[in-house]
């Protein structure tokens, strides 16, 4: 495995590699890695969970340089068996990512969503739009890579349109999928750097992949993500959980209140959810809108939208709830906006 961390002042990189380097060849003669720093990038390459480590040492000795000019050897040893003693360990309300501060549940739900992450196998989450199900999952996917304990991280979603057709977007395949798979990579991009990114996707280490190219693979010492699974059908469904290989984690999410399938076509997710329901090693859980952690207004809008599902109309909302520029007259007609 390899992992490039970015030095946040490289103005104090003599500071943070020692005299001679010596620092840096401490961390390496401790971990077992190797280590190859060029100007404001040090890479570092290994096993994953002694780069793990060996990653955490210098972002925890970058911490220290915030506050004072200079490292010894003390400092370093002492911060080296810190991390030895409390890498191996999950804090459910801390995620350690690659490029950014530890990622924390905001809600007692997300709590208990991250808790299910780590204990089980499969997990089936369902929930409005905003209450962090796919952000959550790719967090403890990057987190689980960084602490060496899964070798990749498999990202999936259904090329499923809401209400466009995919042969009206031009360009060839790849260029059509793409935008199903931004939202994945927009959560990618805010927990490590371009650069990690590319060079983790280059080596395989992660994958991002539409659902029809599941097809026949069995996936071993990895993290899968289904992604806006609700508009999986039941047969895809089924070939997606079976793809589950040994020593992996398999992650499902979607909103079952905005089905985009075609009329008269069973959600894979609903289904999924009625029959793993109870079966040993599977979690289903539901996130509210209480969870909802976007802008303050998205809660409101899901609940104001919370029958569209069922295909329920608006409500007819009373002229007095419509600013059309003056006072409705009285006596005055209901007027459409």
């Amino acid at each position: 495995m390899e992992l490039s961390v970015t030095l946040r002042d490289p103005g104090k990189r003599a500071e943070l590699f020692g005299p001679g380097d010596c620092h840096l060849r401490r961390i390496r003669d401790t971990f077992g890695v190797r280590v190859q720093a060029r100007n404001a990038l040090v890479r570092v390459l290994g096993e994953p969970a002694d780069v793990a480590k060996a990653a955490a040492v210098i972002d925890r000795l970058q911490d220290l340089l915030r506050t004072r000019s200079d490292l010894d050897e003390e400092t370093v040893q002492d911060t080296i068996a810190q991390v030895e003693e409390t890498e191996g360990t999950t804090d459910i309300d801390a995620l350690r990512v690659f490029s950014r501060e530890p990622v924390v549940p905001k809600t007692e739900g997300q709590r208990r969503y991250l808790r299910a992450l780590l204990e089980n196998d499969l997990v089936l989450c369902l929930g409005p739009a905003g209450t962090g199900k796919t952000y959550l999952a790719v967090a403890v996917a990057v987190h689980l890579l960084k602490m060496g304990r899964t070798k990749r991280i498999v990202l999936v979603r259904p090329a499923v349109e809401a209400g466009e057709k995919l042969g009206f977007l031009p360009g060839d395949l790849q260029q059509k999928v793409n935008p199903y798979l931004r939202p994945l990579f927009d959560a990618m991009h805010d927990m490590m750097t371009f650069d990690q990114l590319k060079r983790f996707m280059v080596n395989d280490i992660i994958e991002v992949i539409p659902l029809a190219y599941m097809r026949g693979r069995t996936l071993n010492h990895a993290v899968i993500i289904l992604d806006e699974a609700q508009n999986t059908t039941v047969l895809q469904m089924l070939m997606f959980l079976t793809r589950l290989g040994n020593d992996s984690k398999m992650i499902v999410t979607g909103d079952d209140s905005q089905v985009d399938l075609s009329p008269g076509l069973v959600s894979g997710l609903q289904d999924a959810v009625r029959r793993l329901r109870g079966c040993p090693g599977v979690h289903v859980l539901r996130l509210r809108q209480s969870d909802i952690v976007r802008h303050r207004l998205v809660q409101e809008i899901v609940h104001r939208y919370g029958n569209v599902g069922a295909g329920q109309p608006a409500p007819d909302l009373p002229p007095d709830n419509i600013d059309d520029g003056g006072p409705s007259p009285e006596g005055a007609p209901d007027r459409q906006p």
